[in-house]
């Protein structure tokens, strides 16, 4: 059901923690499944992500996607690490079950979460960013399954 590369980030997930004074934190949940996922960013004045971290509260492939999207952004510019994906995250773990694919939409939406947590801070606009759900299901329609 799940790929090697979903297994070892569960069993054991890189990155796992706080950053304090972080750059930016962006916190994004699934009311439907109860996930809750929060990413740390340490970006230096270039604009390079030297640090991220994450605290996940939900199913092993929300905790498998945390550790590989803080893989992903890491040593990576803002620019780059917008284009992460939740494709990207899922081919980066070799799959995801149709029902756990949620679990990689949450980990784009609290990589972009903390972007918009940074760029408020700093004044700036990322382009491309929209500001952040709290809930990645919060545009649609009551009763529409993902």
């Amino acid at each position: 059901m799940y790929s090697e590369k979903v297994m070892d980030h569960f069993q054991n997930p890189r990155n796992v923690g706080e950053i304090e004074d972080a750059s930016g934190v962006g916190t994004v949940g699934n009311a439907k499944c109860g996930d809750i996922m929060r990413i740390y960013l340490d970006i230096d004045g270039n604009g390079i992500i030297q640090d991220c971290k994450f605290k996940t509260f939900g199913c092993g492939a929300a905790v498998a996607t945390s550790s590989m999207a803080t893989e992903l952004v890491k040593g990576k510019s803002i620019e780059e690490a917008m284009k992460v994906t939740n494709k990207a995250v899922m081919e980066a773990l070799d799959g995801l079950p149709p029902v756990k694919v949620h679990c990689s939409l949450l980990a784009e939406e609290a990589i972009h979460a903390a972007l918009w947590d940074y760029a408020k801070k700093h004044g700036i606009e990322i382009e491309g960013l929209k500001p952040p759900k709290s809930d990645i299901h919060e545009d649609e329609e009551e009763g529409e399954e993902y």
